[in-house]
């Protein structure tokens, strides 16, 4: 009741309204009662004696019973009432504007105290003063972040009174600033350790009265920022009292600075301030991974591991909040080239990536748009590119989001730097400002290039740096797995309306279709979604459809196997008519020799399966001409049933240079490397060394380029079979070439008359009277021939009349000068 008594005549004083009060029946106060009594008050609290007050009687009962109290209250709380009306003024330095006080004179007020400013009946203001003596009496100087906050005008008369806190309930436990550069002229890029600001905030504001809202200017580093304070709270009581945290809060709106306070910074939004450290606010942050996201349903067939290792290596760090990261001292990775066979998922892969990231929409380039006639315009596009990543970088720093650039066919702007033949040399300086870009001085964090080629060999090497393109991702053939999961991915709708026959079996599928790209399977279906609806058209004059049919239409297991031998065939699988003309007369198992060549060759055939230490076998078969070595390399590579056959020919090199050939031989190569399990078959290998007795003379550069690709092992997790066939082991023995195969099998000619009628009979040419009147001719004789030669002769033979076909054919075993006087045969 005292102190409200107090409140009263100041309030009386302040409005000089006299009629508002009834303190007793006896009358009322009067406006010279009201301020002598004020003025006799506040005398004596200042000087501390007794005050001289009037003698109305209406004033006597108020003294005995309400205004005694109140001043002996106030005595014994030291209470000294100050009100004022001053005069707003612009703060004299910039140094006294930086205290965040308001400066009076020494002689209205000291340092230190706190004082609410009135600006209208209905806005007040709490600051902390500071005395100086360049102000004049009366006169209150503001800095202008002040006087903005509080709406105040150079020369407007204010009302100023003291302001006491209650320590208990209005001390600062936390407080939000917001910052910012005060002019965004000087603003940069570097890291400002908040921990070290707050410290500094809490040294130069301590002591001081703060109030949501306000605004200040606060100098650290040399820099000047202006401050918001957005949000405070009191200091948990039982803090002050030295007893546990309680765990309430109580927002306040005023509140005092002191040491234990915990300041937390926060950037002001569209900053480009790069706060670090754990004294700021934790920003509620976009999570990078799109939430409607579903990696059941990313279409991505097969690659369940790749995309795993893609997201381990890649993405992990950018799903950590940014504060996680820093102290990490971790970096995002800014580059992945994803390269592998043509049609195999990479541009799939690049596009579900960006789906798949709750990111702005990606920038997807072709490499050969980037290139343009005029000169610089192509390094200015590539600049284009990445310009609004470093403008939200500069702008929000760790705080920018995800920007990301797709590169398909990147070989064809980033070759290796000095091949290109032209002389402008604008693929180096395409090379160039991308290097510099993706990491270079100005480096950018919020960037991600995907890039994609078929040719990782052709790309710069300083592109393929870590801190670059440093994911390098291999998207290969599907296996069995990935097949049926691409399958089921392509004939899902089928299966939804009940389109796909029954009798369709998907795994089985998958374990035909062995080196199929992910391409080829979607084509397959298509292939067996056009043989069903072809059924189903009428071959008349006109082009219809037989509406009733159609409505049963359905894809079979027929539609399939018919596209899979006649319609779609493997780039990287076996080709049948590769080898099928080597062997089209079979293989003539004439004796033991044969028989254990085709065992060892399994032998071999199996350890290159099962062996985890020989990822690569190399054999040579050797033997005299026409002794059917092709047609057992080419058997033994079709019973292997591996995905991958190839054979490496003389006669499909015809023409080509030595470059060519050694490039072509090294595509064979490459091709085999690329497939699980591989079987190459280098067939005539004097021939394709160009090789003449005549000098002699032969390609060294081919030499060398077989002498290296039979001796590399095959990437990790991939087997090779090599067979080697020659006529010449002598010639390879002298060239040192023997040595890069693992073992070699001789391949030997028929030596026996047994042999040879054994031959005759399981070619079946001749009758049994026939072949036992060879027999006896040849009965205890030595025959050397070859059994292709001999199927030569013996068709020959076979031309003639049947009672001339044995002579016929012995003539030809002598004409070709093969009986010597001891009955030796030699073809």
């Amino acid at each position: 009741m005292s102190v409200h008594c107090l409140f009263q005549i100041w309030c009386v004083y302040h409005s000089g309204t006299v009629n508002r009060f009834s303190l007793s029946d006896s009358g009322r106060i009067t406006l010279v009662d009201a301020c002598s009594i004020f003025n006799a008050v506040k005398s004596c609290m200042l000087t501390k004696t007794k005050p001289k007050l009037p003698s109305s009687p209406a004033w006597f009962s108020f003294l005995s019973h309400l205004l005694f109290p109140s001043l002996l209250l106030a005595l014994a709380l030291k209470v000294v009432i100050f009100f004022k009306t001053m005069q707003a003024a612009r703060c004299p330095t910039d140094e006294l504007s930086l205290t965040n006080c308001a400066v009076v004179s020494e002689k209205d007020l000291q340092s230190g105290q706190h004082v609410t400013v009135k600006t209208t009946p209905t806005h007040k203001f709490v600051f902390t003063v500071k005395s100086h003596h360049t102000v004049a009496p009366g006169t209150i100087a503001f800095s202008l972040p002040q006087r903005k906050w509080a709406g105040l005008s150079i020369g407007q008369e204010v009302e100023v009174a003291n302001y006491n806190f209650d320590k208990s309930k209005q001390c600062i436990g936390a407080m939000t600033i917001e910052i910012d550069f005060l002019q965004k002229k000087s603003t940069d890029s570097s890291p400002y350790d908040s921990d070290k600001m707050a410290s500094e905030f809490i040294q130069q504001f301590n002591n001081q009265a703060f109030s949501v809202g306000q605004q200040l200017v606060f100098s650290f580093c040399d820099k000047l920022f202006g401050l918001v304070v957005k949000d405070m709270e009191a200091m948990d009581p039982s803090i002050l009292k030295g007893e546990p945290a309680s765990g309430k809060k109580q927002k306040i709106e005023i509140g005092l600075l002191v040491g234990n306070s915990q300041v937390i910074f926060e950037k002001a939004e569209s900053s480009s301030l790069n706060l670090v450290g754990k004294a700021k606010t934790k920003e509620a942050r976009q999570t990078i991974i799109n939430p409607d996201w579903n990696f059941e349903r990313m279409g991505i067939g097969g690659l369940d591991k790749e995309f795993s290792d893609i997201f381990r290596r890649a993405f992990a760090s950018r799903v950590f909040p940014p504060d996680i990261v820093e102290q990490m001292g971790c970096k995002h990775v800014k580059g992945i080239l994803l390269f592998g066979p043509p049609g195999c998922g990479k541009t799939l892969m690049a596009r579900q990536i960006g789906k798949m990231l709750n990111a702005r929409e990606p920038k997807i380039v072709n490499g050969p748009e980037i290139l343009n006639k005029y000169v610089g315009e192509s390094e200015a596009n590539i600049r284009k590119l990445f310009a609004d990543a470093e403008e939200e970088q500069k702008r929000l720093g760790a705080n920018s989001g995800l920007h990301i650039i797709i590169f398909d066919e990147l070989d064809a702007i980033c070759k290796q730097r000095g091949t290109g033949a032209s002389s402008t040399g604008v693929h180096d300086t395409v090379v160039n400002q991308l290097l510099s870009k993706i990491d270079g001085v100005e480096q950018l964090n919020n960037i991600l290039v995907i890039g994609m080629t078929n040719r990782p060999d052709l790309i710069d090497d300083a592109l393929m740096r870590p801190g670059r393109f440093e994911v390098k991702m291999e998207i290969g053939l599907p296996d069995e797995k990935g097949r049926l999961q691409i399958l089921s991915i392509h004939t899902a709708k089928m299966r939804e309306f009940k389109l796909l026959s029954t009798d369709v079996d998907l795994k089985e599928l998958a374990g035909e279709t062995k080196n199929y790209s992910g391409a080829e399977l979607e084509g397959l279906v298509r292939a067996a979604q056009s043989t069903a609806m072809n059924r189903h058209i009428k071959a008349t004059a006109t082009v219809e459809v037989d509406l009733e049919k159609a409505e049963k239409l359905q894809v079979t297991r027929a539609d399939f196997m018919g596209s899979l031998n006649n319609d779609i065939k493997p780039a990287f699988g076996t080709n049948q008519e590769d080898y099928a003309s080597y062997i089209m007369n079979g293989i003539i198992k004439w004796g033991d020799p044969v028989t254990r060549v085709l065992e060892d060759g399994e032998l071999l055939v199996q350890q290159t399966k099962n062996s985890d230490r020989t990822p690569l076998v190399a054999v040579l078969l050797e033997g005299p001409p026409h002794s059917g070595k092709t047609a057992l390399a080419a058997k033994i590579a079709e019973d292997s049933q591996f995905p991958f056959i190839k054979i490496c020919s003389p006669d499909k090199m015809i023409g080509n240079s030595e470059v060519s050939k050694c490039q072509a031989i090294k595509k064979i190569f490459d091709d085999a490397y690329k497939s699980q399990l591989s079987c190459v078959v280098v067939d005539d290998i004097e021939r394709l060394l160009d090789y003449v007795p005549i000098g002699p003379r032969f390609s060294n550069l081919v030499l060398q380029a077989l002498l290296v690709l039979l001796k590399k092992a095959p990437p990790q997790g991939r087997k090779l079979l090599i067979i080697g066939t020659t006529s010449r082991k002598d010639v390879l023995q002298e060239m040192e070439m023997l040595d890069a195969f693992s073992t070699t099998i001789h391949i030997p000619n028929i030596s026996s008359g047994e042999h040879l009628v054994e031959a005759l009979e399981l070619l079946g040419s001749f009758t049994d009277a026939e072949r036992a009147t060879i027999a006896q001719q040849v009965k205890g004789k030595r025959v050397w021939i070859g059994i292709k030669k001999l199927l030569m002769l013996i068709e020959m033979s076979l031309q003639m009349d049947q009672e001339y076909r044995v002579s016929k054919f012995l003539s030809l075993l002598r004409d070709e000068g093969a009986m010597d006087e001891n009955n030796h045969i030699r073809v």
